[in-house]
């Protein structure tokens, strides 16, 4: 499935055109979020997956940085610590989801519990199918608690990815990001990929968008298209005057 999906942008696109829609979208998403932040009737969970390299960061950067730091918050999963072990794997996720009127987003997630499993053989094939019904679950829960959940995986190529990464060895700016297991993961390019195609199967909804990422400014195109049209989607107004708090 990912190896017949393309990781650039179609033959002929403009790239300042989109480069310039990109801009409106993200001042029209600064608008949406003003309104959004002051109703406090949604969440909005945006999750990134994607293979090392990606682009996770940087599309965070690119499509949400102009938004008021009270409104907005990053939280990257890693290696569970010794106390988030002691509980069920969801405990730490549940934990970081958004409040109302707040955006979250997931720089890896509770996808993570099902594909390092998968590939490294940690937890049996029993497990795994349990895992899967308990994250439609869960997010079937914050779904029905107006908790809007965006699902991108970012596609990269692999010789992209290996670019990427021997910048991090190369680049003074960017030594911060190396990591050695990242050079064995990428061993496991193919594995993983399989992982995320049965994920997207088996956790469908809300459905995962797709994003070409060799080129992080269609990258920011799709995705700032993408969230501007959830806000577009929520009946979001501002509230009315809380005339009791003057009484």
């Amino acid at each position: 499935m990912l190896n017949n999906v393309t990781t650039i942008p179609p033959k002929n696109t403009n790239k300042e055109r989109l480069k310039t829609i990109t801009q409106s979208n993200v001042e029209k998403i600064i608008s949406y979020q003003k309104i959004f932040s002051a109703q406090e009737k949604y969440s909005l969970l945006v999750i990134l997956q994607g293979l090392d390299a990606s682009g996770k960061d940087g599309a965070v950067r690119s499509v949400f940085s102009g938004i008021n730091p009270s409104g907005i918050e990053v939280h990257s999963f890693k290696k569970p610590t010794p106390l988030e072990f002691a509980h069920d794997y969801l405990w730490r996720v549940h934990a970081q989801v958004p409040r109302k009127g707040m955006i979250k987003i997931f720089n890896r997630s509770h996808y993570e519990d099902i594909l390092v499993p998968s590939v490294e053989g940690y937890i049996d094939s029993k497990r795994l199918a349990q895992r899967y019904a308990q994250i439609n679950d869960f997010e079937k829960l914050l779904s029905q608690n107006n908790t809007r959940i965006v699902k991108f995986y970012l596609h990269n190529s692999s010789e992209n990815q290996l670019k990427r990464l021997n910048e991090r060895l190369e680049r003074k700016e960017k030594y911060f990001k190396h990591n050695d297991g990242d050079w064995e993961v990428r061993e496991k390019r193919v594995a993983y990929q399989k992982v995320y195609e049965k994920i997207f199967k088996k956790c469908a909804e809300p459905k995962w968008h797709i994003i070409p990422s060799d080129k992080n400014w269609y990258k920011s195109y799709l995705i700032s298209k993408v969230i501007l049209s959830e806000f577009k989607k929520m009946k979001l107004e501002w509230p009315e005057l809380d005339t009791e708090r003057f009484a």
